[in-house]
């Protein structure tokens, strides 16, 4: 099927021009004005915006976590994400297997025959011996480049600073990139144990016992193993001030590392886990104050950080009252599990639709990022990093027609009425929008038409990358 998109004003990465696309096909076979194609179905976009569709670097679907598993499967978050723009997710691969081959496989089964729009896979490697160190090069031929390590949770995904040393090299060696969760895992046991004992058990405490300096340090440290392993490093859901200080510091001094933060650090603080319905903002690491709130922007702006994930990992805030989702009663065990102790409260929250809406109105509109920074930080930055550039993130013939066309004008109060999670609540409810996606093709085919939703299961595709991608 061929598409005729008129008069748009495309809005990449480092240009604003208007011009016409064609798509012919999955890709985009034109740009141009006054283009002309017999038999194509002609779009007009006069007064809107078209650019490439989002990519989400960094979501959990179907996680299981605290005896219960996030809410969104692979088809509920893809078709959320869609709504919101996104055509591409990246998700994380547990290492749940005896074999990295097994954990992937094991992912593609859950993943496969759900996916609505475009995904590929990290693979966490939580468990380093001489198998698993032997295995990690052959990654590349599953179509995996990217592995995730944590310095935190102790005793089930921490490894030690030594053992990620040797990911870094294992990882350079072979044209992979390591990504890491940045907090001093030691420094959290203690003060959970010594906050229950005192009898803390409130929501807040959640962000008490997690301390900015921990995730401060442990970015420096992350960057000096990267430095010393000579290889490159990509810190996600930085929440921090001092964490975005450091990136700068090892960024100055040539070291390879890249920094990626969420709308919820951007947003929100540690006060809102003070609230009566706290623990819908409990996720790790936790929120922080509006001094680091506006020191993330500052490193968005100044070219710091690289791009803006969601770290997407929904939960019921409760799970004992059922929604209705796609005609059918759901009620999934949520946040519930933990209203009398804050480590029991599963760690996550929504937000892979909201990304682009709340950005575009709240960032672009606020004066925080110019239109071009916000295509860059939520869609061409993460292609060229996960080795998915030209193909995503990219207005250009040949590339794959992920394609948004944007309503700047459209004003909406939203929240879970237009939010299409698998769960039951919203972070942004009633906040005050202007400029939504009107329309969101993936590869050629329209999914998202106003608030209809034409995409299905099982029509996005797994992306296969190859090793050798671009440092930021």
């Amino acid at each position: 099927m061929s598409w005729l998109i008129k008069s748009g004003t495309l809005i990449t990465a480092a240009e604003t021009f208007e011009a016409d696309i064609l798509i012919e096909g999955e890709r985009i076979a034109a740009i141009g004005t006054g283009l002309q194609a017999a038999g194509a179905v002609e779009v007009d976009a006069t007064g809107k915006l078209v650019m490439p569709g989002g990519i989400d670097p960094h979501v959990h679907f179907d996680l299981p976590m605290f005896g219960t598993v996030s809410s969104d499967d692979h088809y509920t978050g893809q078709k959320a994400a869609a709504f919101g723009g996104t055509t591409t997710v990246m998700d994380f691969v547990p290492q749940e297997y005896p074999t990295l081959k097994e954990s992937i496989e094991a992912w593609h089964a859950k993943a496969d025959h759900r996916a609505a729009i475009d995904f590929g896979f990290h693979m966490n490697i939580t468990r380093l011996d001489t198998r698993t160190a032997s295995e990690i090069p052959d990654l590349p031929d599953l179509g995996v480049t990217t592995l995730k390590v944590f310095m935190a949770y102790n005793g089930r995904l921490r490894l030690s600073d030594g053992e990620i040393f040797d990911v870094l090299r294992i990882a350079r060696a072979n044209g992979m990139l390591t990504m890491l969760h940045a907090e001093n895992g030691d420094v959290i046991e203690t003060l959970i144990a010594d906050a229950l004992a005192a009898g803390h058990t409130g929501t807040e405490w959640h962000a008490q016992t997690r301390p900015a300096w921990g995730a401060v340090e442990a970015v420096l440290r992350g960057a000096a193993l990267a430095a010393q392993a000579e290889a490159p490093l990509y810190i996600v859901h930085m929440n921090a001030a001092g964490e975005v200080d450091q990136l700068q510091y090892a960024r100055q001094r040539g070291v390879p590392v890249m920094g990626e933060t969420c709308p919820q650090y951007l947003f929100f603080t540690i006060e809102h886990l003070r609230r009566p319905d706290g623990a819908k903002w409990v996720c790790s690491p936790p929120m922080r104050t509006p001094q680091d709130n506006s020191r993330l922007w500052q490193g968005l702006a100044d070219g710091t950080l690289q791009t803006i994930g969601t770290d997407h990992c929904p939960f019921f805030f409760d799970g004992t009252r059922p929604i209705l989702y796609e005609n059918q009663l759901v009620a999934i065990p949520g946040k519930e599990l933990g209203k009398d102790d804050f480590t029991l409260i599963p760690n996550g929250l929504p937000a892979v639709q909201d990304r682009l809406p709340i950005l575009w109105t709240y960032g672009v509109r606020a004066g925080h990022l110019s239109p071009n920074q916000f295509v860059a930080l939520t869609s061409t930055n993460a292609a060229k990093i996960f080795g998915l550039y030209p193909r995503k993130g990219a207005l250009l013939p040949g590339a794959d027609a992920d394609l948004v066309i944007w309503d700047p004008e459209r004003r909406l109060t939203y929240g879970l009425a237009y939010a299409h999670h698998r769960t039951d609540y919203n972070l942004f409810e009633n906040w005050e929008l202007a400029g939504f996606p009107e329309k969101v093709f993936l590869r050629g085919n329209l999914i998202v038409d106003g608030d209809n939703w034409l995409g299905k299961a099982g029509m996005g595709n797994f992306l296969s990358r190859q090793p050798g991608a671009a440092v930021l």
